[in-house]
């Protein structure tokens, strides 16, 4: 909410300051006294646009290299956890209760008060929108741990005794939280306009309940596969969708879109805009393009083929045949030409031009019609260890590919997704990567895709591949001959397998990836990969360098160029990492150093070593 700040501040000023006497026998009526917030209705809403600012969640950059999405920097950085290597002095979830006790706090005081204060209608609509944020924080730690100590009301610290409250059972969290977020679904409206955009609605109330009971339904949480939970969570996400047609919302036509305005795709938004709330998104621009960080969420292989064709075609990628040259040349003309619209709205491709406005960087000028060339070049030796960067900067790359500090990165493609166009790199550096951006962290098309997974569980195929082709036609895939949009799949498991993968590519670098490989207990779909991998795009051998008003997209200019396969993008370590996830911890520990300050009370995960059961 872009009035956020204005609120916040208001809560420090207008209190009817006095001057005061002199001498240390006087009250002092310059300190803010809490009783006041509770008489002012500005202040009151400022107490609560204080719980948004530090509980609405923000871009996700950097999420992609924890999964399969991306990496970054150069490499050398898949963490322990995605090796295998486990401890509980670093797996482990804090139990961070600060807004849950503003909350707390929060609707406790406003019990009392009085409609001369509030109307009871905006009294309502503050509650509901509170219980929202706290159901919000409770499943941020029932999510990764199970069972937490369930606290409601704001606590005594004069009594010691009533501090110390035990972890309540997973099922318990559950049902306090979804019965906030019912309470919140009744009493706040649809939608938001004007200074109120952004605000928590009964739509996303409803969205987040399907997507904790889908959770709750997920192997994770559901390992017998207990119907009635898929029942509840099939329930739950069409209701969600149901709340959200009514009240206006949809798939954007543009998906490229959704990330540039208010619009009706966005069911949840945080709203970047400078200079009070801007977005930094420095870390995902090429170096030329950047000030200061770069080389974060390069997309990998396994990203790279997720998209599909435009006909829904899965993208075909045969290592085997890279070498027959008729085989590469198709190969990079599918893959550079006929994707579908997620593709490119997502990933920058080297050999084309970046979207910013920057014209003194590299020698560009305007018009902005110079490639950005991030590709390689063999060695003299010919092997695929002999390959060095090719930059558009005269091509001035020597070093080896991984290399801690190599300036162009690991893969030769960048992620592009909601990135501000407007800003050059001059811009950068005046104002500190002023970004604006409407990051969504629930939109629309999730709310469908929670809505399909719950069908096909329950043998609704033709519910769940209504919401594939209709995702589909958004992304401009061609109908086909059979109206399917490319999706072939028929039996349960096949069409489990078509909402997985359109997850992936649907919302790729909008945090969503880890969580449903866990919540799947799927972390075999990451070891099967074996190593976080590239396709390198190669410069063949005698030919000759392209010129900046080249472009990889121009069929004569790819022709000059083959792909090459980098196995593993972390070959520079001494232990040549791959991914070797654990199958036996799908619950993270809860901190040691929690735990030692009350081990009555707060018992570790028995996949930890202790006694407590995340599955109760």
């Amino acid at each position: 909410m872009k009035n956020l700040n204005t609120f916040i501040a208001l809560l420090f000023v207008g209190l009817g300051f006095v001057s005061c006497k002199k001498g240390l026998d006087y009250q002092n009526t310059n300190a803010i006294n809490p009783g006041n917030v509770w008489t002012d209705s500005v202040m009151i809403k400022a107490y609560i646009n204080d719980i948004y600012g530090g509980s609405m969640p923000g871009w996700p950059i950097g999420s992609g290299s924890g999964s399969d999405e991306g990496v970054s920097g150069s490499g050398v950085n898949l963490s322990n956890y995605l090796q295998g290597i486990l401890d509980p002095a670093s797996n482990f979830t804090n139990l961070g209760y600060t807004y849950i006790d503003k909350t707390n706090y929060f609707l406790d005081q406003m019990a009392t008060v009085p409609t001369t204060v509030l109307s009871a209608g905006l009294k309502a609509q503050l509650t509901g929108e509170a219980k929202f944020w706290r159901a919000w924080a409770y499943w941020g730690m029932v999510s990764q741990i199970g069972g937490v100590p369930l606290i409601l009301h704001t606590q005594d610290p004069t009594n010691p005794a009533s501090l110390k409250v035990p972890r309540s059972k997973t099922s318990d969290c559950v049902a306090q939280i979804l019965k906030d977020l019912d309470s919140a679904a009744l009493v706040l409206p649809a939608s938001f306009s004007g200074n109120d955009y952004g605000r928590i609605t009964s739509v996303a109330a409803k969205g987040l309940k399907g997507r904790i009971l889908m959770w709750y339904a997920s192997p994770l949480f559901n390992p017998s596969n207990d119907q009635a939970r898929w029942q509840a969570a099939y329930a739950a996400t069409l209701d969600a969708v149901n709340a959200a047609n009514a009240g206006g919302y949809g798939l954007l036509s543009n998906y490229r879109a959704i990330w540039y305005s208010a619009n009706k795709e966005q069911i949840m938004v945080n709203q970047y805009y400078y200079p009070d709330h801007y977005m930094n998104f420095n870390g995902i621009r090429p170096l030329p393009f950047t000030n200061g960080n770069t080389n974060v969420d390069q997309p990998v292989l396994s990203l790279l083929l997720a998209y599909p064709k435009r006909d829904g075609s899965p993208m075909q990628f045969d290592r085997n045949q890279l070498s027959n040259t008729a085989y590469n040349a198709q190969f990079l003309t599918d893959f550079y030409t006929n994707r579908d619209d997620r593709f490119y709205a997502t990933i920058w491709c080297g050999g084309t031009v970046y979207p910013t406005p920057d014209v003194n960087t590299l020698g560009m000028t305007v018009p902005r019609s110079f490639s950005y060339w991030d590709a390689w070049t063999w060695k003299a030796a010919s092997t695929p260890s002999s390959i060095v960067p090719m930059r558009t900067a005269a091509y001035q790359g020597i070093s080896p590919l991984i290399q801690n500090g190599d300036e162009g990165g690991v893969t030769g493609f960048f992620e592009r997704k909601g990135l501000d166009t407007t800003l050059d790199r001059n811009q950068l550096v005046q104002v500190a990567s002023g970004a604006k951006s409407w990051w969504s962290p629930m939109r629309y098309a999730e709310l469908l895709l929670n809505y399909a997974e719950c069908a096909n569980e329950l043998g609704k195929s033709s519910e769940a591949l209504g919401v594939l082709y209709q995702i589909r036609q958004r992304a401009n895939i061609s109908a086909g001959a059979g109206n399917n949009y490319g999706v072939t799949a028929s039996s349960q498991a096949d069409l489990r397998t078509a909402i997985i993968n359109e997850r992936q590519v649907e919302l790729a670098y909008e945090g969503f990836r880890f969580g449903d490989l866990r919540r799947w207990r799927r972390y075999d779909i990451l070891n099967n990969q074996g190593t976080r991998k590239a396709m390198l795009l190669m410069l063949n051998k005698g030919a000759a360098l392209p010129a900046n008003t080249d472009n990889i997209m121009t069929a004569t200019v790819r022709a000059n160029f083959s792909a090459v396969l980098l196995d593993n993008v972390d070959q520079n370590t001494s232990a040549n990492q791959k991914y070797a996830l654990d199958l036996n911890h799908w619950f993270f520990a809860l901190n040691p150093a929690q735990i030692s300050q009350e081990p009555d009370m707060l018992p570790q995960n028995k996949e930890w070593g202790g006694s407590f059961d995340p599955l109760q």
